[in-house]
């Protein structure tokens, strides 16, 4: 007979998405998916352009000024078919300039949706860009202002926005020329221009490998942020109040089961924190059995197993909120190489970590200075990264939703990664 029972701040849900989320093929193909719904840039739009004075490629990927200008409106301005993604540290493109043409006066920057089609980028407000013939940059202003070198045939200039800082940059053959701040607000289309007879430009949406090292770029800028966190110390008194909460008897514990060695763990607490597993169908006794299970499997002790899991694990299935794991759980005994099948992940260091963890957070609950027994699973270090969290969601809201997205489990695991290298 199943009881429908919920025990009280029932990690089980969690128990299975922190183990998916640590390991690393899981978070970042998580990662992939969740970027992947945002529409990428990947080709020209032929349809919003000014369209008088050039001829765009049959691939959407050129243009070509094939008249003579008679005045500064005869430009040949064409956007991407869709903005700039914004959830992510930095977007960049570039532009080829296959033919400087009569006057070299092509343009590669940013405009908004509804810009005047047959200015350059950067003369009118709401858009950026950098001038080929004068090296100028010009941002919502008639005047331009110094900027870097000019541009020519067979040159490789990029564009791009760097969501981190909240500036446009700029490259020219594979060197980041400058920055400028980005004061534009709202969706931003990948813009080139030309602008005399024969000026001809190709554009790299992220097709091909760009020649500026983009992921390098992103690379540095995330260390500097990272620096910058880094300067940044806090008082005595909050890190005294994280570790104050583990006494050394929760350290030999939590140390027991990192190690594996559950049925040493287990009789500590009944020793120490009685309370903490003297219900036999509680979340944290299913964790420990569970967790106990799973090292059998481990060392390949199948047969061991199979009996352990008869005595100690069979009462669990009474339980309706434990079902999803446990099959995941017996499930390990179905395959010759448990590790390298889609549970493996089961036998991954950070299940251990996760049950070491709810034992810490059952333990705390103990704590007769705790005003709210109840809210046993919120120590005061989830406190701090659960203010983390917000802090980050609140920054990215006043950024209207720009820059990348903050992924707690994916920060933790960065951080593990950079200790042990």
């Amino acid at each position: 007979m199943l009881i429908d029972q919920e025990p009280m701040n029932n990690p089980i849900d969690l128990s299975r998405l922190a183990s998916r989320w640590r390991s690393s093929d899981e978070w970042k193909k998580m990662v992939e998916e969740m970027d992947s719904a945002e529409p990428m840039p990947s080709h020209l739009n032929t349809i919003n352009s000014s369209g008088l004075f050039h001829i765009v490629s049959t691939d959407k990927m050129s243009v070509l000024y094939n008249e003579t200008p008679q005045h500064g409106h005869d430009v040949g301005v064409v956007q991407a078919d869709c903005p700039a993604p914004t959830r992510r540290l930095a977007y960049y493109f570039e532009m080829t300039v296959k033919n400087a043409g009569q006057k070299g006066q092509v343009t590669i920057g940013f405009t908004m949706q509804h810009f005047k089609m047959r200015r350059q980028p950067g003369w009118e407000a709401n858009s950026c860009g950098y001038h080929g013939d004068d090296g100028y940059l010009y941002h919502g202003q008639g005047k331009g202002e110094s900027f870097g070198p000019t541009f020519t045939t067979n040159d490789i200039v990029g564009a791009g926005i760097n969501y981190a800082t909240h500036e446009f940059f700029f490259t020219k053959n594979a060197k980041l020329i400058g920055t400028v701040a980005k004061v534009i607000k709202g969706p931003l289309y990948p813009t080139i221009a030309v602008h005399s007879k024969n000026e001809e430009v190709t554009v790299n949406l992220g097709r091909t490998p760009f020649y500026f090292d983009i992921e390098g770029y992103i690379m540095e800028e995330r260390l500097k942020q990272q620096t910058v966190i880094e300067k940044h110390s806090l008082q005595p008194n909050i890190s005294h109040c994280v570790y104050l909460c583990l006494s050394n008897q929760q350290i030999l514990v939590e140390k027991l089961i990192m190690n594996g060695n559950i049925d040493s763990a287990f009789q500590k607490l009944q020793e120490w924190y009685p309370q903490v597993v003297q219900d036999e169908l509680s979340v944290i006794c299913f964790l420990l059995c569970s967790q106990r299970f799973i090292e059998y499997i481990k060392i390949g002790q199948s047969e061991d197993a199979v009996s352990y899991g008869s005595s100690a694990i069979t009462k669990f299935y009474k339980v309706k909120s434990y079902a999803d794991l446990l099959e995941d759980i017996v499930g390990l005994l179905a395959y010759k190489v448990p590790a390298a099948s889609s549970l493996g992940y089961l036998l991954d260091v950070p299940q251990r970590e996760f049950v070491a963890d709810a034992v810490n957070a059952a333990v705390l609950s103990t704590n007769p200075a705790l005003k709210d027994p109840n809210r046993c699973m919120y120590s005061c270090l989830e406190k701090l990264l659960k203010q983390l969290t917000l802090c980050s969601l609140e920054r990215r809201a006043a950024m209207e939703g720009q820059g990348e997205a903050f992924y707690l489990h994916f920060e933790l695991q960065s951080a593990g990664k950079s200790k042990r290298g």
